[in-house]
């Protein structure tokens, strides 16, 4: 089976399993058709949050990706390696993707990198590689990447070490990180733990977002090694 009826199929597959919607993206001078499931209350499961306390965030387009989105869209890949941790349904992945990076979407959920697979396919964008990755677990010989990028993953508060240390394990040398949020629980424990394992905040960005009723301002964090 070819490539384009793989994704095909796999997006028939998706269609099947889930309710979905198509939600048009407008990211600066380009406008993207992204599928992804109805509602995230939908793909609660009790089983999985009694085992681990999963929640199915993956599913919304929040604005921090959206925000996200339009800095990787304007920058210039050429061919450097770029690691999203947490994809979701795979907006930001496809725009980096669009941009000429070689992008490993990653995610803690399978469907997640699904969506992601189906929605750089759907947008003409190269295809990423998937990467199932639990921050909990990162394992020691996880790839190093020249770009990581995350958007709004910071939600709970143990998150904010377990992002820093996915973060450290995965970047490179001279690597640069974008960490997009809009004030999450974890922020502050994720700033404080990046000091003792050699990373700073070598800048910091905070962008106006506005969609209707919706205001919020996103701080993107640039992260480099020390």
């Amino acid at each position: 089976m070819s490539r384009g009826n793989r994704l095909a199929s796999l997006e028939a597959s998706l269609q099947r399993r889930f309710r979905v919607v198509e939600t048009t993206v407008q990211v600066a001078h380009r406008s993207l058709s992204i599928l992804h499931p109805a509602s995230a209350e939908d793909l609660i499961n009790e089983i999985d949050f009694d085992r681990d306390e999963r929640l199915p965030y993956w599913a919304e387009l929040w604005p921090s990706s959206r925000t996200l989105a339009e800095q990787v869209l304007a920058r210039h890949g050429e061919g450097r390696s770029l690691l999203e941790l947490g994809c979701g349904s795979g907006l930001v992945s496809t725009c980096a993707s669009i941009a000429g990076f070689a992008v490993v979407a990653s995610d803690y959920y399978e469907d997640a990198l699904r969506f992601a697979e189906v929605n750089s396919w759907r947008n003409k964008a190269p295809v990423p590689r998937s990467l199932l990755l639990d921050w909990r677990h990162v394992p020691s010989d996880l790839e190093r990447f020249d770009v990581v990028i995350a958007s709004d993953v910071l939600y709970e508060r143990p998150y904010g070490q377990l992002v820093a240390g996915a973060i450290d394990a995965s970047l490179g040398d001279d690597g640069v990180a974008f960490l997009a949020d809009p004030g999450r629980v974890g922020r502050d424990d994720f700033l404080r733990a990046i000091v003792p394992l050699g990373l700073i905040v070598a800048n910091r960005q905070d962008l106006p977002f506005e969609d209707g009723a919706i205001r919020q301002t996103i701080s993107i964090f640039e992260v480099r090694r020390r």
